[in-house]
């Protein structure tokens, strides 16, 4: 019998206040809810602005422990309609010690597991590595009541190896809570060739691993700093073959798609990349650089 899940991924704009923001994203939660969702997927650190455009000690007060108010707010929500929820938060785990952390919270509104981001950026307007800790959990992988989930955060989707163990560890759909836009001044010239490269990498790593990527991101201008960031929205979902089956705009929506799990299956055991890897090969993996 075929396994097939429906996935929300709300893409939205966000305000200053974040209890504000965890309202609006548990109403797009409901609408969801009422359109047959079984999995949602939040974008990344929903419940704020993109604080990491400057360098400012006062954004750690946004930070949360994990379990903590967010979390007990969504497990209730997803407990009481049935529904898996992927959230990305910002979350103090100790005096000092922060993550950009994406929690799995099963149908039954149980806690399955977090993943601490992994690859942290550090380029204009995304200063991320002064307030995060690189990820020390790996690359898990959350069996939930409609299947097996992996979870891997923004700049993590421009790392092969990232999505490769993800799949090696069973993941049959791989969600991406996403922050990436444009700085605008950069935007006419380099745009296309930024959103396309975005896009193209992610649809590689459906392929190549055989399973559904599903990329959730912000929408709106946000500027904290300089000309601020032009979030491009534009969240998809693709299938183990690379097809986009479901890609939204520019604005505010609530994105669905239908994805087969069994098809998962299919794809690696007709395109079997997973089977043909040359494992003993593959010892510089481990290195920086080859000399």
């Amino acid at each position: 019998m075929a396994r097939k899940v429906k996935i929300a991924l709300p893409q939205l704009r966000v305000e200053v206040s974040p209890e504000a923001n965890l309202r609006r994203t548990l109403a797009a939660f409901d609408e969801a809810a009422a359109h047959g969702a079984q999995i949602i997927c939040t974008q990344e650190l929903f419940r704020s602005f993109y604080f990491c455009q400057s360098e400012n000690h006062d954004h750690f007060q946004l930070a949360e422990t994990i379990p903590g108010p967010a979390t007990e707010a969504l497990s209730a929500w997803a407990g009481k309609n049935e529904i898996v929820v992927i959230a990305s938060l910002f979350e103090r785990r100790a005096p000092g010690v922060f993550h950009n952390t994406a929690v799995v919270i099963d149908a039954d509104g149980q806690l399955a597991g977090r993943y601490r981001k992994m690859h942290i950026p550090d380029d204009p307007l995304y200063y991320e590595k002064f307030y995060f800790t690189p990820g020390d959990l790996g690359f898990p992988v959350f069996q939930t009541r409609l299947g097996r989930l992996g979870v891997l955060v923004c700049w993590d989707q421009w790392f092969p190896e990232a999505a490769r163990l993800s799949a090696l560890a069973g993941a049959e759909i791989l969600f991406y809570p996403t922050a990436i836009g444009w700085h605008p001044a950069e935007k006419p010239a380099w745009g296309a060739k930024q959103l396309q490269a975005w896009e193209t990498i992610q649809r590689g790593h459906a392929i190549a691993n055989g399973l559904y990527v599903a990329a959730v991101n912000r929408v709106g201008h946000e500027k904290l700093a300089g000309d601020g960031i032009e979030f491009w929205g534009h969240s998809f979902v693709a299938d183990p073959y690379g097809e986009l089956i479901a890609e939204a705009g520019t604005n505010e929506e609530i994105l669905y798609a239908a994805c087969d799990l069994e098809e998962v299956e299919r794809a690696r055991t007709h395109w079997p990349f997973l089977r043909d890897r040359r494992v003993s090969a593959y010892d510089g993996l481990s290195r920086r650089v080859l000399d």
